[in-house]
């Protein structure tokens, strides 16, 4: 049994890969990540951005769209036939975990981020045109995006809620996921086909916060690449006392399926840091983490298995206290944070979409 497989089989979290292409597909890589344990497939702007821009691979099916369609047209087109093509191959996964992994994920425009009604919109659409049972679509956790989640929850499309970064925006998403699926049951959906994680982003918060703390002396620069684990951790302790309120277990009950936490942004960005701190201190049964390959190639050579829950209560509670001691504004850089988040992935759609109309104008 490789590092992979350990990590769902004797802990029970699920690694999924953050990473897809249309080569992916074409050359199997998908199959042989399957085959090595990954359990699912996120996707984001800049991951479409990066594959579609910097190869040739689409532009044979690109120049035959934009006969009939602008160029943002054709973007979705090709984005949603990669994304049902590696369902299909992530399919078997979906039946033999009882649906509960093997899925892939992508995100609404990011331009819509901050617009409640055309995001559900665009979940619909996605949800319609993709047409697979194992699909989640990405919702950001701004507080429009907030009754979005609610709202596709409870139409029977499963979620993965993205750009969470801090623990008051998190509960607001655990209450509208919980509202989601209480509105599907008494519309009369079946609760067991629809899934949701919550996507918390770790790394960035290390990569945002290290310069701050570095400036406060010896006291700040020792809680260096501490917070993002301590508050992820946090976030981990909070998912577990939510989902022990009364509402949750009637719907649990009726056969609703719990929204895992997901550990996104895991890759080490700081080379002084160990390449698996984001992988090796967050493990634990009942999450996700979805990993750029690199990471997860990391991990399947010499990453650490078992459960590291044991200690995410008196780790967090020391961090994050002592974060607050040194004059640090969490939820400020939360909201930074998240501001930042929003616009990267704008920003990468928007160049995605002017670098498709310059190989439209060579057509």
């Amino acid at each position: 049994m490789n590092q992979l497989k350990a990590l769902y089989q004797k802990s029970g979290q699920s690694p999924w890969i953050d990473n897809l292409s249309r080569a992916w597909i074409n050359s199997g890589r998908i199959a042989e990540l399957k085959e090595l344990g990954v359990r699912g497939l996120t996707s984001n702007p800049t991951i479409f951005a990066n594959a579609i821009s910097n190869s040739d691979d689409y532009d044979k099916e690109y120049f035959s769209l934009i006969k009939e369609m602008d160029s943002k047209g054709a973007y979705w087109r090709m984005a949603c036939e990669d994304v049902a093509a590696a369902a299909d191959i992530l399919k078997e996964v979906y039946d033999s975990s009882g649906r509960t992994d093997g899925f892939v994920s992508i995100e609404v425009d990011p331009e819509l981020a901050h617009d409640t009604l055309h995001t559900i919109e665009a979940a619909q659409w996605l949800w319609d045109t993709i047409g697979r049972e194992n699909l989640m679509i990405k919702i950001p956790a701004t507080l429009e995006g907030i009754p979005a989640i609610a709202e596709v929850l409870s139409r029977g499309i499963s979620v993965n809620v993205t750009l969470i970064f801090g623990l008051g925006r998190y509960r607001m998403v655990m209450d509208a996921h919980v509202e989601g699926i209480s509105k599907a049951r008494e519309l009369g959906h079946d609760l067991t086909r629809i899934s949701s994680v919550a996507s918390f982003f770790v790394s960035r918060m290390d990569t945002k916060l290290d310069p701050i703390l570095k400036s406060l002396g010896q006291e700040g620069q020792n809680l260096m690449g501490r917070t993002a684990v301590a508050q992820a951790q946090a976030a981990y302790l909070a998912h577990e006392k939510r989902y022990k309120r009364t509402d949750w277990l009637r719907l649990s009950n009726g056969g609703a399926k719990l929204q895992r936490p997901l550990w996104a942004s895991t890759s080490t960005k700081n080379p002084d840091y160990p390449d698996l701190l984001y992988v090796d201190s967050l493990i634990a049964p009942n999450t996700v983490n979805t990993m750029p390959e690199n990471t997860l190639l990391a991990y399947l050579d010499h990453g650490k298995d078992g459960n590291q829950t044991s200690s995410f209560q008196s780790n967090s509670d020391v961090v994050l206290s002592a974060i607050k001691q040194v004059g640090i504004d969490l939820e400020k850089i939360t909201e930074e944070l998240e501001a930042e988040g929003v616009s990267s992935f704008a920003t990468s759609f928007r160049d995605l979409l002017n670098a498709l109309e310059k190989k439209r104008g060579l057509a």
